[in-house]
């Protein structure tokens, strides 16, 4: 029973002793050579100890050896490298752009329906300021009683008159397809079935009411006459030229 234990415990420390041994052999082995000329290893090789000779270089190869570099990814965001073989050309895009898209709100669903009466309602206040605007241009106006400044403050003075009188003449006309609807409402309350007029109708009772307001303001001939004129001029644009 002792010989077997003996036994036993020398095979479990055999193998920690040879490495011992090992680990002894190859640091004497370096320590015996480190002050070796290099003949002297050519000749300890040539005596038949290639293995010695294999694990001194190795040994010194590990200490020269660099540690390995971490590799770098290239970024997306560099400059394009251009091929030298290939001719660059003169104009050529270096940074991507985007393009600019162009929205007109008129004609863009994101701005919504145009309804003239909720337009109406919200820049009211606009009326309050195009008449100060009037008056200070009148009052300018009677300043310059001639010249350039005269003359351009004359055309404003027009412009913002016929801009008030469009105004009025599309309230005018908001008024009375409110009142048609208005009508036709009533028509089918009543039980009747509601006529939708036509646009050509529709013109004929914007005229009719336009003309009812010119006869109020007494401006009816001079509208009548300038009526004339323009027509006149446009019918003598189709009349041929006279031969002479």
């Amino acid at each position: 029973m002792r010989k077997a234990g003996s036994r036993a415990r020398a095979e479990a420390e055999g193998p920690h002793r040879a490495m011992e041994g090992g680990e002894v052999t190859g640091d004497r082995l370096k320590a015996d050579t480190s002050d070796m000329s290099f003949e002297e290893l050519l000749r300890l090789q040539g005596q038949g100890r290639p293995k010695a000779h294999k694990q001194l270089v190795a040994g010194n190869s590990t200490r020269t050896r660099s540690p390995q570099q971490p590799v770098c990814v290239a970024d997306k965001h560099r400059p394009l490298e251009m091929s030298a073989k290939v001719r660059v050309p003169f104009l050529r895009q270096v940074v991507p752009i985007s393009k600019k898209v162009a929205r007109d709100p008129r004609f863009d669903d994101l701005s919504g329906d145009y309804n003239p009466e909720v337009f109406d309602k919200t820049y009211q206040f606009l009326n309050d300021i195009r008449a100060k605007e009037k008056q200070l241009v009148k009052k300018q106006l009677k300043k310059h009683r001639s010249g350039e400044e005269h003359d351009k403050l004359q055309q404003l003075l027009q412009r913002m008159e016929q801009q008030e009188m469009a105004q009025q003449e599309r309230k005018q006309q908001q008024e009375l397809r409110l009142a048609l609807k208005q009508e036709r409402r009533a028509q089918a309350q009543q039980g009747h079935r509601p006529y939708f007029l036509k646009k050509s109708e529709q013109r004929q009772l914007a005229l009719a009411e336009k003309f009812k307001e010119l006869r109020r303001s007494k401006k009816l001939e001079s509208f009548l006459s300038r009526k004339r004129r323009r027509n006149a001029g446009k019918d003598r644009r189709h009349l041929p030229l006279s031969k002479e």
